[in-house]
């Protein structure tokens, strides 16, 4: 729900920015339209988009720009320095990646439509990141986070269906509210035994899942989904049905069918784990006081 609530100054394209084709501008730094449709012109020609669905899909991938420009200044303010070796070593070893998939370093740069100048990039900003976070954590939050992440670090699993109406970011105050009360009148008569949870996905369901009653399979308690779906399908009991759960994918009703436990962990041997596991939400945190602080205005046509 990070991109969701986005801070932004929504206006309409000026002379100026139609001439320049400025997509968005932050603190008075500029991203071009044509940074945004280098990253979606893969699936224009695969899918074609109407207009609508065209300006959603830049907006979806602006705001990952957006996102990546903020924290790429936060760290260059940070004046977290790494060795140059570093960012070889790490394209190495995506190299010896793609090898042992039986594919070379070329496909992947056409898969994720990117230069090799864009990706050293990413993977300079991964390892600035790790630095930054290693300097300023001490060992006492990494135990914390451990013992209140117990289930992901146990490598526990659920298994979830759900029903999901699809609820975007511009719909209106009545829009939501009239989804929300739909399934809530949904979940009341699943309860009561007067509706079928699976035949309801199949039948309203917004989602490739729908046809499988809803069934999204097994899930880890982070980082596959949304947060706020994990935490529901986490904290049902197998045979439960959560709430109305909001998402960035929309509203859902979540039932949790099955679980297993995994095996109990001991810090020092998922350490590393946990860092990456501490300096992905921090990173997501960090996001929302970079944006709050933030002047960005959206030009995008």
């Amino acid at each position: 729900m990070l991109r969701s609530s986005l801070l932004v100054a929504l206006s309409f394209a000026s002379f100026a920015c139609a001439q320049t084709k400025v997509a968005a501008t932050v603190d008075g730094e500029t991203i071009e339209l044509k940074a945004v449709d280098a990253q979606i012109a893969g699936r224009e020609s695969l899918v074609p988009l109407t207009g609508t669905q065209t300006r959603q899909v830049r907006m979806e991938v602006l705001a990952g720009l957006i996102d990546d420009l903020l924290v790429r200044r936060f760290l260059r303010e940070s004046g977290i320095k790494i060795d140059p070796g570093e960012i070889d070593r790490g394209w190495q070893a995506l190299v010896e990646t793609q090898k042992k998939r039986n594919l070379a370093i070329a496909d992947y740069l056409r898969e994720t439509e990117q230069t090799e100048a864009q990706v050293r990039l990413s993977i300079r900003q991964m390892i600035q990141m790790a630095h930054y976070v290693r300097k300023n954590t001490a060992d006492e939050a990494l135990v914390k986070y451990f013992e209140a992440n117990r289930d992901y670090f146990d490598r526990a699993t659920v298994r979830s269906s759900h029903i999901v109406l699809r609820v975007g970011a511009s719909a209106t105050p009545d829009e939501r509210r009239e989804a929300r009360e739909k399934l809530k009148k949904l979940r009341a008569d699943i309860a009561a035994g007067t509706a079928d949870f699976a035949e309801a996905a199949k039948k309203i369901s917004q989602c490739p899942s729908a046809p499988k009653g809803g069934d999204i399979g097994w899930i880890y308690r982070r980082f596959q989904t949304d947060e706020a779906y994990a935490k529901a399908a986490f904290s049902l009991k197998v045979g439960e049905i959560s709430d109305v759960v909001e998402t960035d994918f929309g509203l859902h009703l979540v039932r949790t069918t099955e679980r297993k436990a995994g095996t109990p962990a001991k810090i020092e041997m998922v350490l590393d784990d946990v860092r990456e596991a501490w300096s992905e939400d921090f990173r997501q945190s960090l996001l929302v006081r970079l944006r709050q602080k933030a002047k960005i205005e959206i030009t995008l046509p």
